[in-house]
């Protein structure tokens, strides 16, 4: 009795079939999560330990979700295990310009592409926030796989004195877009924007001269001085050459999106896949729109914010106008190599 007893202590539990393998793929699975979490402990302990969160900035805050964009990535130990999301880098491109040009309207067609990844947010580096340093910039940025192009727009670089020095700082290199529109019709847009955020402000007529009576034009409000181009693009040539910024005609970007699109995309280096098939014409908006937008598949127009509708300008101070920009435009064209038709 004895003797059988030792034996059946001795002979090894022999477990069906079936419990044997879900013993194996528990066993398994134990080893691979353990294994995967010290990956991921050890990976966190290696990386430099980031700097606590800027505050939202105060131009951000008060925007429409359209003119904030998207907010900027962030991707800890795990999700960056599974996403293998890219690596952020300071923008190879810049659309510097102008305001109530179309900036947004090409950021957000260019998104469309492939090989172009930018902030939809304006960081405003260059300009209100150069204290904060290259690192804080470049962690605004998305994260991009080799081959694509980090992009930013703040249309308030292009009049603002020291932009041209710090973006070559950055990078002499840097290429470099500004999208230009008659600047009578820009000074519009620009006063019916404010409008609708301050409807007690005084008239454009007013605002437009210092003198009405002798007829002097006031250039130091913004609206005015933003459109004398000339002026600025000396500022910004004495950093960058000619052939490192690209001139888009806000007129056209409306008539023809994919032959500015085209013209961009070669400018970046890019293969030209945004064409006629991505764009439809929005009647009731008056200017193009995406018929599919990044990651999604529905249409995509711009919001209310664009497309205002201008309120009526006295022709006499629309005229006096034109002949104030004509010369500015006119050195505009010769500096550029484009006639942009606005006379």
């Amino acid at each position: 009795m004895g003797q059988r007893l030792n034996r059946c202590l001795d002979a090894p539990v022999a477990l069906p079939p079936l419990r044997r393998r879900l013993l194996l793929l528990f066993i398994m699975f134990f080893l691979w999560l353990y294994m995967f979490y010290s990956c991921a402990g050890s990976c966190a302990g290696l990386a430099p330990r980031a700097s606590p969160a800027p505050p939202p900035l105060p131009e951000l805050a008060g925007s429409s979700p359209e003119e904030r964009g998207a907010a900027p990535e962030t991707a800890g130990p795990i999700s960056a295990f599974f996403n293998g999301s890219g690596t952020k880098r300071l923008p190879q491109a810049i659309i510097i310009g102008v305001k109530k040009g179309g900036t947004r309207a090409l950021l957000e067609f260019l998104r469309v592409h492939p090989d172009v990844r930018a902030v939809g947010a304006e960081p405003h580096f260059f300009d209100r926030n150069y204290e904060r340093g290259l690192a804080w910039y470049r962690d605004l940025m998305p994260r991009t796989l080799e081959g694509q192009i980090t992009m930013e727009k703040t249309p308030s670089y292009f009049v603002t004195k020291e932009a041209p020095a710090r973006i070559s700082s950055m990078s002499k290199g840097t290429k470099l877009i500004v999208v230009v529109r008659d600047p009578v019709t820009r000074a519009i847009s620009d006063y019916t924007q404010t409008l609708s955020k301050k409807p007690d402000i005084p008239t454009f007529e007013s605002l437009t001269f210092k003198n009405r009576t002798t007829g002097l034009i006031d250039t130091s409000w913004s609206a005015i001085q933003i459109g004398i181009y000339a002026k600025h693009l000396e500022n910004w040539l004495l950093y960058f050459p000619i052939g490192q910024i690209l001139f888009v005609s806000g007129e056209r970007l409306i008539r023809d999106p994919a032959g500015e699109l085209g013209r961009v995309q070669d400018f970046l280096g890019l293969k030209r896949i945004i064409t006629d098939k991505h764009f439809y014409f929005n009647k009731t908006k008056g200017f193009p729109c995406l018929k599919k937008a990044e990651g999604s598949s529905k249409p995509h127009c711009l919001g209310k914010t664009k497309g205002r509708t201008h309120p009526d300008i006295d022709q006499e101070v629309v005229q006096r106008l034109r002949d104030f920009y004509r010369p500015f435009n006119m050195k505009f064209y010769q500096m550029t190599g484009q006639d942009f038709g606005w006379d």
